[in-house]
């Protein structure tokens, strides 16, 4: 029996779930350069998940009121 790794690339919908957001969030974010870093292969959209989970990381915050992108450290 062949064993297939997991795809590092994800679509909007896999990357969706990885962050715990809808796709039109995803879709959204892409649109405003807000979101995490991602590919284009022709017409479709892919998110690396170490792009995801340095993204993710990048939005670490302190505390809820304050100066956008105040970042833990």
């Amino acid at each position: 029996m062949i064993r297939r790794r997991s795809s590092q690339l994800l679509t909007t919908a896999e990357a969706a779930v990885v962050l715990r957001l809808k796709p039109h969030s995803l879709e959204n974010m892409r649109c405003d350069g807000t979101g995490p870093l991602y590919r284009k292969h022709g017409n479709r959209v892919f998110y690396h998940r170490a792009e995801l989970n340095a993204w993710s990381k990048g939005r670490r915050l302190r505390k809820t009121s304050g100066e956008k992108g105040e970042a833990n450290g």
